[in-house]
């Protein structure tokens, strides 16, 4: 991994299992990266905005990658997405979809919205580790990323 020490990928997710199998999937491939998770669309803005719980600019930095669900409580996937793709000091972050949705109005809906990839979650551990692999093969050794900027 050549940039990914200093990526810090934020995880929204409302599915407890879902998070820990994501954060061992991570750990089997080896990153290095700092990990955070949200539960909902709301918590995903507030850690974004430095609201509420996450005002700490340093223990809550902007994430170099967003993997993002599509269903959850409070404010869904796509509503969040909308907002992030919305606001300027946001909108450089890509953001993955990661769900079990496989629905075409999905696929197309986030599309339009501006995310960076479409991913359907693996059924499988072992699926899931490799697809974190070339997850990360691609976003932290093959693409350029924008490099944070001064919020």
């Amino acid at each position: 991994m050549t940039q990914s020490k200093s990526i810090a990928i934020l995880i929204a997710d409302d599915d407890a299992e879902d998070r820990m199998l994501l954060r061992e999937a991570m750990e089997e491939n080896h990153l290095p990266n700092e990990l955070f998770f949200v539960e909902n669309g709301e918590e995903l803005m507030d850690f974004l905005c430095h609201r509420g719980n996450y005002a700490d600019k340093e223990g809550y930095p902007l994430p170099g990658l967003i993997l993002l669900d599509l269903n959850m409580p409070k404010k869904d996937g796509r509503e969040a997405l909308k907002e992030i793709k919305e606001d300027v000091n946001l909108k450089h972050i890509p953001v993955v979809v990661l769900t079990t949705s496989k629905a075409e109005e999905d696929i197309l809906k986030t599309y339009d919205l501006g995310v960076s990839s479409f991913i359907t979650k693996p059924v499988t551990f072992a699926s899931l580790v490799e697809m974190i692999k070339t997850l990360a093969d691609y976003w932290f050794d093959l693409v350029e990323l924008p490099k944070n900027p001064k919020l």
